[in-house]
């Protein structure tokens, strides 16, 4: 519940930095068309963004035939869960990782890379499995899909912010009200509104990697399996990072697939694996 109830406050902090920025631009009309304009944007890659990650990573769905054992643990997993059986696919990668995409339970893949089934353990590859259903419960893709869309909204009025103060179409706030933040607040928030928008949709996406392997542990009954599973993702997508990872989507999967330290492990939208690893094993019933 912690983790659902931080989510919540990060949503509505975001809704408020747009009705913030709305009202520095003068007024909520150019709030709305930004928020609507974010909205549609995002809602077409909610509604096809099964087929568009599928694609970017060359996913292959496959039959019941072709890999029983996986499909075997996906549908005991997910009648433990109350779930739809999804669709099944598998990604042609050596980098040891998986994803769940689809925009509802009943329009639910989940792929795993060819390189985690030949990694995992049995017990390990079931905990991946229950983390991932785990999203699908969740409604984490929509979830997801509403941060970006609040976030990109304060994007784009935060441009809409810096060219006003740039070629004198800046109001500074109500005019009622008078004074307001002055031009260079204005191109100030400008740059830090689109920051903070950022660093609050990555705080959203480690909150629900948190949960995520919480009920994960809870479906498959077995919290060991999937931290032993991190454990070995985290030393591996090291070694051998997917180098057709793309930024955008790096949150849909287990662990993190782009290589590197730094600004990339500050601007993560994977928490700590040392942490999850710690969590899971504090749940040992």
């Amino acid at each position: 519940m912690g983790n659902q109830f931080r989510t919540f406050i990060l949503l509505t902090a975001l809704t408020l930095l747009i009705v913030f920025l709305g009202k520095l631009l003068g007024g909520s009309h150019g709030m709305l068309v930004a928020l609507i304009f974010a909205l549609a944007l995002n809602f077409g890659s909610y509604w096809f963004s099964d087929k568009i990650v599928l694609a970017m990573y060359r996913a292959q769905r496959v039959a019941e035939h072709e890999a029983p054992e996986l499909y075997r643990m996906v549908r005991e997993l997910a009648m433990q869960a109350g779930l739809p059986m999804p669709k099944v696919a598998i990604i042609p990668s050596e980098t040891p990782n998986a994803f769940a995409t689809g925009r509802n339970p009943n329009n639910a893949v989940v792929a795993v890379t060819e390189g985690i089934l030949r990694l995992l353990t049995a017990n390990e590859l079931r905990g991946v499995l229950a983390h991932e259903l785990a999203h699908i419960k969740n409604r984490d893709i929509l979830v997801g899909t509403v941060a970006a869309s609040l976030a990109g909204a304060i994007m784009f009025i935060a441009n809409m912010l810096r060219w006003g103060a740039l070629f004198g179409g800046f109001r500074g706030g109500d005019d009622e009200e008078g004074g307001g933040v002055g031009l260079l607040g204005a191109m100030a928030l400008s740059i830090v509104a689109p920051l903070a928008a950022m660093l609050i949709q990555m705080a959203i996406s480690r909150s629900r990697e948190y949960l995520a392997d919480e009920t994960g542990a809870r479906i498959s009954q077995d919290p060991l399996g999937l931290a032993g599973a991190l454990e070995k993702l985290a030393i591996a997508s090291q070694r051998l990072p997917m180098v057709e990872a793309k930024p955008a989507t790096a949150h849909l999967f287990i662990v993190n697939p782009l290589s590197g330290g730094g600004l990339v492990n500050l601007f993560s939208t994977h928490p700590p694996i040392e942490e999850r690893i710690r969590r899971l094993r504090a749940m040992t019933w």
